[in-house]
């Protein structure tokens, strides 16, 4: 017999399982971008605890337009080996690059990091960090529609070994860190230098090149590196936030052993 009861009743029970299981996490992934997801799906696999948070409705960051809206992206041929691991389809434009179907590199990459066992949650918004003692220590969260409306609502908190601004161009979590509290970051100015205009060559490197932490217990990645470092954006070319990602895993997997 079909009783609504039961249907409420499965959500939330198995929702609450989920939350609670994201109170202490190894790792917390603000913005669920495609850097964000490979990062979350590699560190998963890998067994560790790791929770992403999206305040939009849907993840995915900004692969699902493509282009202009044309629903096609190119990665490089040595990020292939990403979307190898995430089983998403490509089709050769020449010896240098693929072209991905948006589409199917977005919903491949939040299907693959949920299926390697990252909790990801959407409708949350992270509105503040929490720090003590020279480092961050987890994500203070609210409900976006909340916050969308101005409702005077406090907010929970999500401890942390380590945060993720893989919140794009915006960098909110870094800009949050950097204008509330008096500390310096790891760039040349000790604060956000800010995105340059577009510059596909040097500002695929630079992704890769600047994703490590950037204040102790937060890393950046993706878009966010080049907000936070001063690089180039690069425009419907997907490689370097791919390889951002499985970067990121690695050093986080050894940040997470050593604390």
């Amino acid at each position: 017999m079909m009783r609504e009861l039961h249907i409420t009743k499965g959500i939330l029970e198995h929702h609450m399982k989920d939350f609670m299981d994201s109170l202490s996490s190894d790792v917390v992934i603000v913005g669920a971008g495609p850097s964000g997801l490979v990062a979350a799906g590699y560190l998963a696999q890998d067994g560790l605890n790791v929770t992403v948070l999206e305040k939009k409705l849907a993840p995915g960051g900004g692969i699902w337009g493509g282009g202009m809206g044309y629903k096609y992206v190119i990665a490089q041929e040595e990020a292939r080996c990403v979307l190898d691991d995430y089983n998403i389809f490509y089709r050769r434009v020449d010896e240098n690059f693929v072209a991905v179907d948006s589409i199917a590199m977005a919903s491949g990459l939040i299907f693959g990091a949920a299926q390697k066992g990252a909790k990801i949650f959407n409708l949350i918004t992270v509105e503040d960090l929490m720090v003590s003692e020279g480092r961050v220590r987890g994500v203070v969260v609210n409900n976006t529609f909340a916050l969308m409306n101005g409702f005077p609502i406090d907010p929970v908190t999500l401890e942390a070994k380590a945060v993720v601004d893989a919140t794009g161009h915006s960098h909110d979590i870094v800009k949050t860190l950097s204008d509330k509290n008096d500390i310096k970051l790891f760039t040349p100015t000790g604060k956000p230098i800010g995105e340059r205009s577009l510059f596909a060559e040097p500002a695929e490197k630079a992704v890769v090149e600047n994703t490590k932490e950037v204040y102790p217990g937060l890393f950046v990645c993706g878009m966010s590196t080049a907000a936070v470092f001063g690089g180039y954006r690069m425009g419907p070319i997907f490689g370097g936030m791919l390889l951002s990602g499985k970067k990121l895993a690695g050093l986080l997997k050894e940040y997470v052993k050593k604390h």
